[in-house]
């Protein structure tokens, strides 16, 4: 399968060329960098994914979006902005986003989230297991080992496990979990994280594994490999 090829549209033209060179070996990339040009772009038959910032020349990239959206362009795009409030993210979905990433981010962070919008439109060969140490996640059967030995995960726990192996050696903020795994689901609270990390540990604890979740004071959490360094709480 040839690479996909996204289009970036941003109009800092350093951050784009920053992001394009990073994504290379995974996409090929295209850049729009003003709102009139990137919808003349969008609406070409070959890009795969739209990556997308709010505050463009021209016209914003909301518009932009709205109007692609209503010549029936499906193409997935993931919204790139400063702006991180409820409502402006909930604009965003309105208008057609398939997913939202906040300024400043983590460049892994993105490409994780390329990736999973380009497998969930047939874009990009699918991955069927996820390792890290001992562990292994098989995401067709939903079923999880360590060394061999099967553990039981419940939904959002192996979700959560999943977010984690999938970036390892980085730390990913409490934020960016529940962002991911719970959205915008107002009847939940931040906190939820910790209950799921906690439930996560207890049963990876049996397996002398639960030491390979660090936690970071203040800030998240973080996966590492090789069982070196940090402390966990």
């Amino acid at each position: 399968m040839d690479k996909p090829t996204i289009l970036i549209v941003e109009d800092n033209k350093e951050l784009a060329s920053g992001l394009a060179d990073f994504l290379a070996d995974t996409v090929t990339v295209k850049n729009a960098y003003d709102g009139y040009t990137g919808e003349e772009m969008a609406l070409e038959p070959d890009i795969d994914l739209i990556i997308l910032d709010i505050m463009l020349p021209g016209q914003d990239g909301l518009e932009l979006l709205k109007n692609i959206r209503q010549f029936g362009n499906d193409t997935p795009v993931l919204i790139l902005t400063a702006k991180d409030t409820i409502v402006d993210k909930l604009k965003g979905f309105q208008a057609g986003s398939d997913d939202y990433l906040t300024k400043p981010f983590h460049r892994e962070e993105l490409l994780m989230r390329v990736k999973s919008l380009l497998k969930r439109a047939g874009k990009l060969n699918k991955e069927t297991t996820v390792s890290g140490g001992p562990i292994t996640l098989d995401l067709a059967k939903h079923t999880t080992t360590v060394a061999g030995q099967l553990v039981d995960l419940k939904g959002k726990e192996f979700d959560l496990l999943q977010y984690l192996l999938e970036n390892p050696e980085m730390i990913i903020t409490k934020e960016q979990i529940f962002d991911r795994l719970w959205g915008f689901d107002s009847e939940t609270s931040l906190s939820v994280v910790e209950v799921y990390m906690s439930n996560l540990r207890k049963k990876l604890k049996p397996f002398a594994a639960d030491s390979m979740i660090k936690t970071i004071r203040n800030v998240g959490y973080i996966v590492e490999v090789n069982d070196e360094g940090r402390e966990s709480d």
